[in-house]
C-alpha cells in the first residue's frame, strides 16, 4: 500500500472547525474559499442510488456534474468561482501530497458561506461531491490590505 493510500483523509468540516470557522472570520465581510481536490479514479455512490449515474464515470467527471449542479445555488447566494485550475504535486510542500483541482471561491459572508452550505437544495446535490472526492482541503482567506497596497 502507497503513502498516500495510508495517510489521514479530509471530506467534511468537523464541529470544532467549523465553530472555530465562523468564530474567526463571521465579522470579515467577503470570504475566499481555497479548495484543493483529489479525485477517485471510479466515483462511489453507495448509499446515493438517486444521484448514481447510469453508467461508472470517474471522480473527476461526478466532481463536474456537481458543479454543474450547484452552479444555480452558488449563483443564487452570491457566491462565484474564481477561479478552477489543474494541480499536481508541491513545488514547497508535502512530497507526498498532490492534488488534482484548486478552486477558488469567493463567497459574500461567512453568513452567505453557510447558510448556501446548509440548503436543503445543495444538500441534494452534495453527494456528487462525496463519491468524488479521496481527499480535499478547504482553506478560508481574507484580504489582506497589504497585498492590494502596492507597495
Amino acid at each position: 500500500m502507497s503513502e498516500k493510500n495510508t495517510m489521514t483523509t479530509y471530506l467534511d468540516a468537523t464541529p470544532e472547525a467549523g465553530k472555530a470557522f465562523y468564530q474567526k472570520f463571521h465579522q470579515k465581510g467577503s470570504i475566499i474559499m481555497l479548495n484543493l481536490l483529489r479525485f477517485k479514479a471510479k466515483a462511489d455512490y453507495p448509499e446515493l442510488s438517486e444521484l448514481r449515474p447510469d453508467a461508472e464515470i470517474s471522480g473527476r467527471e461526478a466532481y463536474t456534474m456537481y458543479l454543474q449542479c450547484i452552479a444555480p445555488l452558488l449563483t443564487k447566494a452570491g457566491s462565484e468561482i474564481l477561479f478552477s485550475g489543474a494541480g499536481g504535486d508541491f513545488v514547497i510542500g508535502p512530497e507526498n501530497e498532490s492534488w488534482d483541482m484548486i478552486l477558488l471561491v469567493r463567497h459574500a459572508s461567512v453568513a452567505a458561506f453557510l447558510e448556501f452550505a446548509r440548503n436543503n437544495e445543495y444538500l441534494r446535490y452534495a453527494g456528487h461531491r462525496t463519491a468524488a472526492l479521496e481527499d480535499s482541503r478547504l482553506l478560508p482567506i481574507i484580504a489582506d490590505s497589504v497585498a492590494g497596497s502596492g507597495s
